[in-house]
């Protein structure tokens, strides 16, 4: 999930370098969801983990 942000984030640069300004702020929002949404299940991973041991 973490390379799929990075991919959206790379596509959002690309489009703001050439102008398209749509395009890389939808880009931008897509993968700051991404990038949120790895962070709650890495968090949720951590927790779970250190319950178990």
């Amino acid at each position: 999930m973490l390379s799929y942000a990075l991919a959206f984030l790379v596509v959002a640069i690309i489009a703001a370098v050439f102008g398209f300004g749509g395009i890389a702020s939808a880009s931008a929002g897509i993968a700051q969801i991404l990038f949120f949404v790895f962070l709650v299940l890495f968090v949720v991973t951590l927790i779970v983990r250190a319950v178990r041991s």
